[in-house]
């Protein structure tokens, strides 16, 4: 039986690019290379598209210095990928792609995009979920309809912070509607950033006014969400809209104030808690939640749902979705599987499978 052509697209211009090139290694190694041929392509930060060598050559670092490019045709009657070298042009067949992409260009529904386009079955969620999930603010706006918790938030545009800086009143603006709806402390976030890039917590006007300036770097829209103090739990969810299973509960143990890059990727005293205990009734609430916010933004595949326990009320309150969430050594998403008896080679070739049965 001839081996099926898989590409494994990984890096990217988001701030998760690093984040990205961890994840795709745990994923590559569980590919079984008996059924798939694989094909790398890894997107530098600056958006170069390259062929990438071997698998080592992604732990060292040294697939950026390939000197031939790899850049997918938009061309659905040849489903193929356009090799340009010294050696001249070539191309190869694909016949699935499994994207291992964080945050902008990856997570967001733009190379989603471009693989509709070409027609190739692709894991991970589609361009109307990637979409949504990445946005915060309009994740927020379809889970409402649900009755599902969330933190109460305003919308901020970057535009109008960078207009305060000509204009202070603007500013003034920006904060009055913050401080008519939300007491401190607040969280200001990037509206599209991931791995809590841009993120910040303000416990009073300056330091709301600090973080508004540094979230408009990151994006166009800034979400500020009242703070929820409570547990972090997490949710690992696979399937489609009309069929998801949802794994069980994990619970982040964050070394820093709150969960943000350096807790999650670089701080060693943060940890993870598979299957923690929590009040009668609650780990069931949290499941059908996250299934049924997976079901609201139309997801196929895979993603985790993150939430708090509220301190006191006890009650579920929704935080975010991450339609590709990591796969490092260290993430929620394949531990929570693994603990149900799914192991990382399992949880791959589902993911790939789901792909190919893909409906369009």
């Amino acid at each position: 039986m001839s081996k099926m052509n898989i590409a494994v697209i990984f890096g990217g211009q988001s701030s998760e690019h690093d984040i990205s090139c961890i994840s795709v290694q745990t994923v590559a190694k569980a590919i079984n290379q008996e059924k798939y041929d694989i094909t790398y392509v890894g997107i530098t930060k600056e958006g170069h598209w390259l062929l990438v060598p071997t698998l080592e050559s992604i732990a060292d670092g040294s697939w950026r210095e390939s000197k031939v490019s790899a850049v997918l045709s938009p061309d659905a009657t040849k489903k193929e990928l356009i090799m340009m070298g010294d050696d001249g042009v070539s191309t190869k067949t694909i016949d699935v792609i499994f994207p291992v992409m964080h945050g902008m260009y990856g997570e967001d529904g733009t190379i989603q995009g471009l693989f509709e386009m070409a027609q190739i079955p692709y894991v991970g969620c589609g361009v109307f979920a990637s979409a949504a999930g990445m946005d915060k603010v309009y994740t927020k706006i379809i889970v409402d309809d649900l009755g599902i918790n969330q933190a109460d938030y305003v919308l901020v545009r970057a535009a109008d912070v960078f207009k305060s800086e000509s204009d202070t009143s603007v500013m003034d603006e920006q904060v009055k509607r913050v401080e008519d709806k939300l007491d401190y402390p607040v969280f200001i976030k990037p509206s599209k950033a991931g791995s809590s890039q841009g993120v910040s917590k303000a416990h009073d006007r300056a330091e709301l006014i600090d973080g508004l300036k540094v979230a408009a770097q990151h994006d166009t829209k800034i979400l500020v969400e009242r703070n929820i103090t409570g547990r972090e739990v997490e949710c690992a969810v696979l399937g489609s809209a009309i069929d998801v299973s949802a794994s069980g509960v994990g619970e982040i143990l964050a070394a820093a104030e709150f969960y943000d890059f350096d807790a999650k990727y670089t701080n060693a005293e943060s940890k993870t808690v598979i299957s923690p205990e929590l009040p009668e009734g609650k780990e069931e609430e949290i499941r059908e939640a996250a299934k049924a916010i997976f079901a609201a933004l139309d997801g196929y595949g895979l993603s985790r749902v993150d939430f708090f326990l509220e301190k006191d009320t006890n009650k579920i309150v929704f935080n975010e979705i991450n339609t590709l969430p990591g796969f490092t050594s260290i993430s929620m998403y394949p531990m929570l599987w693994k603990a149900q008896g799914m192991s990382i080679e399992e949880l791959v070739e589902t993911q790939i499978q789901l792909a190919l049965e893909r409906k369009y």
